[in-house]
């Protein structure tokens, strides 16, 4: 039988139950209290963040515009909006909410966030406005025409502090955490956008700063070479070299010497040495000595020392470097500075300049070649003469410009060795790098001496197993469809130089070569299933594989090397040679090391 509570027990055990009671309540009301300060606090931090983001986007276009004072109000505004959310998100509270597995994800990622934004007030924006007319391409060009030389050296040393700050935020800004709020996860999309952006652009302008100056003549005259390519007949850096010219700078100003056609040029110059490695994977189509075949290497610094000599055994002058472009970034430039007219009335647009120098040329004046060069060197000429020309608009054009280098269609060399070695840091160096990075570039080379590129597609697909191991399977598969049409063409255009296949009119004979990961083996390559023959390589270390494939007119050949190569660190890289198709390139290789 239990025992009855006397009136002193029943007491205590209520007053026990009250403290628990106020005790629980009392650790409601703090947990309650901490989300609402946490809700508070998010609520403050994310504003403050996204007025820092839109201060900074201000800053920028500020800067891009020339407009240096307000560019140095809104940089203030952003790097006071960021410190008040830095301060909400380096609280201890925030921080231990931050840590809670799963549910914490979006503390953690708005606090990396705000750590970001930040430093790029602060180390970035701040910093840039110092730079002024340097960042502002309205304000580095002069009068329209001559490039501000001063302005870009005194930059440099703010430019390459802000430079290094950027390319650290950006590193950090690509690796915050993704996390399960929708909202939180599209501001971090967003702020990597913007932070790479930014980084793209303060990059170039300060390696512009670095060596600008010196090649566009502060320190003397400067003069280069420049190729056009005809990227309908294929060769390693783009196409066929066509027209050329010589521009010369002293002091910023740019002026351009009379475009003319490969007519001036010969098949028999002295030769030069590249190296052993250039000489055996080239040397059987004389490319130092004849003009055809001068860029058949996808190396762009090849190509700029064999024009070099052979404009100075042609001349007796010895350029300073070389350019290279083609009708693709013409079309990009005509689109910023407008149409031209040709002396004749006919016009010249960025809709009709591919097609009209790559194709409609050939079809307009048939067997004609030495009215079709004067034709295409009248085109060339007209565009060149409007170029140098006042700019009205020049971010815009330097962004065509920039388009253009980044698929390969504007390379430029140096004979200056660290101007060189600057250069080969970008995408105007079009250098095939000298590392052992996961790697596969294909490359075409036209074998029939025909115009058939310019109907040419290609599809690009680089797998590779798992990083297990030193080493490990791959493969690169290469589809080139001929989309020639049906009709009748020269065989100035469809023909074929030399037929050792006996292949009908409209076929495309290639000299597909494929450059691999330093290190890599070739197990059997076939076209269309078939086993076939490859020459064997090396270019800058990477070995290569040549195989001549014919592709009928309208038909698609399929050609697969299988390859075991070494289990490199690093991103696969697969570089596009810049022909006129947009290729279709797929990678699947997995990130090791």
């Amino acid at each position: 039988m239990r025992r009855r509570l006397s009136d002193e027990e029943i007491a205590a055990q209520r007053r026990k139950r009250r403290r628990v009671q106020i005790g629980c309540g009392v650790g409601a009301l703090v947990v309650v209290g901490f989300i609402g300060w946490l809700g508070y606090e998010g609520l403050q931090a994310k504003s403050n963040l996204e007025k820092a983001q839109d201060f900074a986007t201000q800053a920028k276009d500020a800067l891009l515009a020339g407009d240096t004072d307000r560019a140095r109000v809104v940089a203030g505004d952003a790097d006071r909006y960021a410190q008040d959310a830095q301060s909400s998100v380096d609280s201890a509270p925030w921080r231990i909410a931050g840590a809670v597995p799963f549910l914490g994800s979006p503390f953690d990622s708005t606090r990396q966030m705000t750590t970001i934004v930040s430093g790029l007030t602060e180390q970035v924006l701040l910093p840039a406005v110092d730079a002024g007319s340097a960042v502002s391409p309205d304000q580095l060009i002069l009068d329209g025409a001559r490039i501000n030389l001063a302005a870009l050296r005194d930059a440099a040393p703010v430019l390459e502090t802000t430079s290094a700050a950027i390319t650290d935020l950006d590193e950090q800004a690509q690796n915050v955490d993704s996390t399960w709020l929708g909202l939180i996860d599209d501001a971090r999309i967003d702020l990597q956008n913007q932070v790479s952006e930014l980084s793209g652009l303060l990059n170039n302008t300060s390696l512009a700063a670095q060596i600008a100056p010196a090649m566009l003549g502060a320190d003397g005259p400067r003069s280069y070479f420049v190729g056009f390519q005809t990227n309908a007949e294929a060769r390693g850096t783009g196409g066929l070299l066509g027209g050329f010219t010589v521009i010369r700078a002293n002091d910023g100003a740019v002026s351009v010497d009379d475009v003319t056609s490969n007519r001036e040029f010969r098949f028999d110059y002295d030769p030069i040495d590249l190296g052993p490695d250039f000489q055996r994977a080239y040397g059987h189509s004389r490319p130092t000595q004849d003009f055809r075949n001068s860029n058949v290497s996808p190396h762009f610094p090849y190509a700029g020392q064999i024009w070099q000599s052979m404009w100075q055994q042609e001349t007796g002058e010895r350029v300073d470097g070389a350019i290279a472009t083609d009708p693709v970034a013409l079309s990009y430039v005509l689109d910023v500075i407008g149409d031209v007219t040709l002396p004749g009335g006919e016009k010249v647009t960025t809709d009709n300049v591919v097609e009209l120098t790559e194709s409609t040329a050939y079809s307009r004046f048939s067997d004609d070649q030495a009215a079709r060069k004067r034709y295409l060197e009248t085109v060339a000429k007209t565009v060149v003469q409007k170029l140098t020309g006042s700019i009205s608009r020049p971010q815009a054009l330097l962004e065509a410009l920039g388009r253009a280098a980044g698929e390969g269609r504007l390379a430029v060399w140096s004979s200056v060795p660290d101007e060189q070695a600057v250069l080969e840091t970008t995408p105007l160096g079009h250098v095939v790098p000298d590392d052992a990075a996961p790697y596969a570039e294909v490359v075409v080379n036209n074998l029939g001496g025909n115009k058939l590129d310019y109907y040419l597609s290609r599809e690009i697909e680089y797998t590779a197993e798992s990083c297990e191991g030193d080493n490990r399977n791959s493969k690169v598969a290469v589809r080139l469809t001929n989309n020639v049409p049906p009709g009748n063409y020269t065989d100035y255009v469809a023909g074929m130089f030399d037929n050792p296949v006996g292949a009908p009119v409209g076929t495309n004979l290639t000299d597909l070569g494929l450059l691999t990961t330093q290190g890599t083996k070739l197990k059997k390559v076939t076209v269309d299933g078939r086993p076939a023959f490859a020459y064997t390589a090396a270019e800058r270390g990477h070995p290569m594989f040549n195989v001549q494939a014919s592709v009928p007119p309208g038909e698609t050949v399929e050609v697969v090397y299988e390859l075991t190569e070494p289990t490199a660190s690093g991103s696969a890289r697969i570089p596009v040679q810049p022909l006129i198709d947009d290729p279709r390139v797929l990678a699947d290789v997995p990130v090791c090391g």
